[in-house]
């Protein structure tokens, strides 16, 4: 890969409360010549919530569960190991922790609005093991739209034109400053 950073210098972004950017990022040419980042938001995503008991706590979340021993049931992950990806998700702001009881002291974990932003990535992944890894002919779970009631598919679609997008269908660009 040739560094497109070589000819312009690494980019410097602060990162302020109302605008996260990354830190430092490179502009790089691949064998196709086309300028990508050495480091971009699908990478930052994954930092937080790339390991499978992250993604099943997501999912036990937008199913309602809430408390720890629940969680624990659900998907039925050792102890030390929940702590340890709750107190992630709570670090990671995608999680809060509310307590329900002083005596004895428990919380509950509830989605903030950043989990819920991961809604769509969720279903994405559903919809693919539906699709892929599904030994029947009918999915395991159907969702229900709860305005109008129907059984949904919810689909990727263009916020511009509302035409429904594939990866076939789309390109993309480096922000300018980035170049």
């Amino acid at each position: 890969m040739l560094s497109l950073a070589d000819k312009v210098g690494p980019s410097h972004y602060q990162k302020d409360s109302d605008n996260l950017e990354a830190v430092n990022m490179k502009v790089t040419l691949p064998v196709d010549n086309s300028p990508r980042l050495l480091e971009d938001s699908v990478e930052r995503a994954l930092n937080e919530v790339s390991d499978r008991w992250s993604f099943l706590l997501l999912r036990e979340a937008f199913f309602g569960v809430r408390r720890f021993d629940q969680f624990q049931r659900a998907i039925g992950v050792s102890p030390n190991i929940l702590t340890d990806r709750l107190k992630k998700l709570v670090t990671a702001g995608i999680f809060e922790r509310r307590r329900y009881s002083d005596h004895p002291p428990r919380d509950e974990y509830h989605l903030t609005v950043k989990g819920l932003d991961l809604y769509p990535a969720i279903v994405a992944l559903m919809r693919w093991g539906d699709r892929w890894l599904n030994n029947s002919s009918e999915p395991p779970l159907t969702l229900v739209h709860k305005k109008c009631g129907n059984d949904s598919k919810p689909l990727l679609v263009c916020d511009c034109c509302g035409e429904e997008v594939a990866a076939r269908d789309m390109t993309w660009r480096v922000r300018a400053s980035l170049e």
